[in-house]
């Protein structure tokens, strides 16, 4: 009896400190609260607000091929149940005169689910390992060659209950470090955003 008393303590103990920690800092967008953009807690006023020099892409891990459409959004499509990996880019072109961000953060977010009871911001149906990272600039990928990037793989599987979708593709370009209680200090930034279209490729 002792025995699991010390158990159920401890866990409640554990769970004391996880929601600490969760509270601790600002939520990320559709998690643990209701901020709809990055925006909520961040500023956008970094140096690199000319696009023109930011890279943003969405390419084939396999191709390297840009899923990039003539509309600017980027379109991911897999058969159901099927794995489609593609790795998402960050950064600046070569030759930009704006000193580089040191770290590039990012998130796949439906902006529907924000605010309600899931505990997933992806789009429904959908089964997804890394919807959003926070990575060093220093990547390499052959499309973007003696670029300041980020790149980091993702994977997605349409599942039984998963339908085409629109989502958003969040993004930050960061250089600095944040005051501890006080987001909107010590940090430069610029927030992007893009549209990102799911389809299920049954046909």
């Amino acid at each position: 009896m002792r025995i699991k008393s010390v158990a159920f303590v401890s866990g409640l103990a554990g769970a004391a400190v996880l929601l600490a920690t969760a509270l601790a800092y600002p939520p990320a967008v559709g998690i643990l609260g209701q901020s709809e953009s990055c925006l909520t807690c961040h500023v956008n006023n970094g140096p690199w607000s000319d696009e023109s020099k930011t890279i943003v892409d969405v390419i084939e891990k396999e191709t390297g091929k840009s899923l990039k459409q003539a509309d600017g959004t980027f379109l991911i499509e897999a058969k159901r149940f099927a794995a489609a990996t593609v790795v998402t880019v960050i950064g600046r072109a070569r030759g930009d005169s704006a000193p580089p961000p040191y770290r590039n953060a990012w998130l796949y977010v439906d902006p529907e689910r924000i605010g309600t009871s899931s505990l997933s911001a992806f789009a429904p149906g959908w089964s997804v390992d890394l919807p959003m990272s926070c990575r060093l600039v220093g990547d390499k990928v052959s499309a973007y060659e003696d670029a300041r990037v980020t790149t980091l793989p993702m994977t997605v599987r349409p599942l039984d209950g998963a339908r085409d979708a629109d989502i958003e593709l969040q993004i930050m370009l960061t250089s600095g470090e944040t005051v501890k209680g006080d987001a909107t200090k010590g940090l430069l930034s610029n927030y992007l955003v893009r549209k990102v279209r799911l389809r299920v490729g049954d046909k």
